[in-house]
């Protein structure tokens, strides 16, 4: 009896001590945070949606493993009745690509590949690669392609935001709308570069490329690769490429903003039929998610690659993602490729020093007392639809917040990290 009770009490010991890491809802005063600041946060939700800037806003933040604030405010689109709820799903675009480094860098750890590899030693496509020119026919590129510069947009790739004879070539043969991750690397291998490898900063298709790598080194598609090492254990459930069927009603419809008229448009709820059956597993930018979700994900980062007991990388690797990884002269000549896409990618170009970029997130820059730079600020990306989350490690803050408003004019993130700021206490 003795030896049971105690093998009772170590087993409830540990479960407790086990809870007291989890993820879970506090009052806000308990991270150091006002309620009543907080509530700013639904002000600002609220005053969007009551001028039919957005349909809804759903704001999470987390500090130091407690979840203090999780509010959907709105409805589910502009044309509907229903109110936001916390489990409605988002097309979270660019913030895909964190996560597909994540990924990645899982397989560095395993040791499948060095930041140094060249690209063409896992994509021997890519081997003949041109680099375009003004004039003449295309060269040869300055350097080889590594897989560094696949995580930090230096690849040489270019995106669809821009009017130019290669990204004309991207949209004549609809790189992005390739079957699947091989399809596309076929095309990319017939298209010059547009830039030198680690010649600038220029956003770009590198991360899809990147999910090709991590299917050929782990001999899985890249939808089963991410469900099995990192949405099953990290508990993100209604994270994937392809919605399932019953979960389809979920999916919120997008808009488009009009700047002509100053309309938000609300786009044909068929166009969530779209989600249904992907083969073309975008890890630039092809994921749906949910607040709690992303918010688990995010949190992963913050604890050093751990959640809930849940390993996925170690603390080391995430300090490497989270430094900056680029070069004062290609900090100088930042470019987000007139995306309009990503607040970081923009801050980019027009900040220089004050944001960089690490492996897969945009890397707050912060000047320190003695005039030096530091490289571990807060770190963030966004997405196409308005979505945005950032961490800050100084102050064990997470927040996510959701739209989907494509082309938004509004400042959203900026009216958001004031109210959270305004809130802490201690």
């Amino acid at each position: 009896m003795a030896r049971l009770a105690f093998t009772l009490f170590a087993l409830l010991a540990f479960s407790l001590s086990s809870f007291a890491g989890d993820l879970r809802v506090a009052e806000p005063e308990k991270a150091g945070l006002s309620a009543e600041g907080l509530e700013g946060l639904t002000e600002i939700a609220q005053g969007y949606v009551d001028r039919k800037q957005l349909a809804g806003v759903h704001t999470l933040v987390a500090r130091d493993g407690l979840i203090v604030y999780n509010k959907p405010i709105g409805k589910r689109g502009q044309n509907l009745d229903e109110p936001l709820a916390e489990d409605d799903l988002y097309r979270i675009y660019s913030m895909s690509k964190p996560i597909t480094a994540v990924a990645a860098m899982q397989l560095y750890e395993k040791g499948l590949f060095t930041l140094d590899d060249p690209v063409s030693k896992f994509i021997p496509e890519f081997k003949d690669l041109k680099v375009w020119q003004a004039e003449g026919e295309p060269v040869e590129p300055a350097r080889p392609m590594t897989m560094r510069h696949l995580l930090t947009h230096t690849a040489g790739f270019a995106y669809v935001f821009e009017r130019h004879p290669v990204v004309g070539l991207y949209a004549q043969r609809q790189v992005l709308g390739s079957t699947d991750l091989e399809e596309m690397i076929t095309k990319l291998a017939d298209i010059p570069l547009r830039l030198h490898p680690g010649e600038r900063w220029y956003y770009s298709v590198a991360v899809d490329v990147t999910g090709a790598v991590v299917e050929r080194l782990s001999g899985k598609t890249f939808d089963k690769y991410l469900h099995e090492h990192l949405f099953v254990p990290l508990q993100m459930p209604d994270t994937f490429f392809s919605v399932p069927s019953d979960k389809l009603d979920r999916l919120l419809p997008n808009h488009n903003w009009r700047r002509q008229t100053e309309m938000n448009q609300q786009q044909p709820l068929a166009w969530n039929e779209r989600l249904k059956d992907v083969t073309f597993f975008s890890g630039g930018g092809g994921l749906v998610s949910t607040g709690m979700d992303y918010l688990r994900f995010a949190e992963m980062l913050r604890r050093g690659g751990t959640l809930d007991g849940a390993k996925v990388l170690e603390p080391e690797t995430i300090d490497l993602m989270v430094q900056n990884h680029l070069p004062d002269i290609l900090m100088e000549a930042g470019e987000s490729a007139g995306s309009g896409e990503d607040p970081a990618g923009q801050r980019l170009g027009a900040r220089r020093r004050a944001f960089g970029f690490g492996l897969g997130f945009g890397i707050g820059i912060e000047e320190l007392e003695n005039g030096e730079m530091s490289t571990h600020g807060p770190y963030s990306w966004g997405g196409a639809a308005g979505t945005i989350f950032w961490v800050d490690p100084a102050t064990d803050l997470v927040v996510v917040t959701l739209i989907q408003q494509m082309g938004s004019p509004w400042p959203l993130r900026r009216d958001i990290g004031a109210a959270v700021a305004g809130a802490f206490i201690e």
